[in-house]
């Protein structure tokens, strides 16, 4: 039986066991937890949705805002970044975010962004903008389902602290 944490390196003639590296093991746990976020596949927990953020936003080094867009059935859409900023913001436009959520036909959206500083509590500006984005979502009939706030291993969940 092998070992999860050791992989084969070919070097010449001989193939040597070597220890998996910490980048090795996070972009494997990337790609099994992007399977299931694909397109047409409900989300059906909080928590899967969580660690899905989690992997894909809590080591970047500026900050940036992401979107999860769904269909009626909570059947994603898209996953994307939508907006990139530097390491302490990110400028975020409601009316492109609208524009995106009618041009995918979605029903429903996940907010979620970065504090490369790992605290994952969220500032005014992050509870303005997601008002913003609840108000302006909600003209064209999209519910903001969640809005997540990743600190390193940690987050806040608005839906979970009711602020949504």
């Amino acid at each position: 039986m092998t070992n999860p944490f050791q992989t084969h390196e070919t070097t010449g003639f001989f193939q040597v066991l070597r220890p998996v590296t910490p980048d090795e093991i996070l972009s494997m746990a990337r790609q099994l937890i992007q399977q299931h976020f694909t397109r047409g596949l409900a989300i059906t927990s909080p928590e899967q949705t969580r660690e899905f953020l989690m992997l894909e936003l809590a080591l970047l080094e500026h900050e940036v805002f992401y979107c999860i867009y769904l269909d009626n059935q909570h059947k994603i859409l898209v996953t994307e970044t939508c907006f990139q900023g530097t390491v302490d913001g990110a400028s975020v436009y409601p009316r492109e975010i609208v524009k995106r959520a009618l041009s995918l036909n979605a029903c429903a959206v996940i907010l979620a962004h970065n504090h490369p500083s790992g605290l994952a509590e969220p500032s005014q500006a992050d509870r303005n903008i997601t008002q913003k984005l609840k108000e302006a979502l909600a003209l064209i009939d999209v519910r903001v389902l969640d809005h997540f706030v990743i600190g390193g291993t940690e987050y806040f969940s608005f839906a979970e602290r009711g602020l949504l």
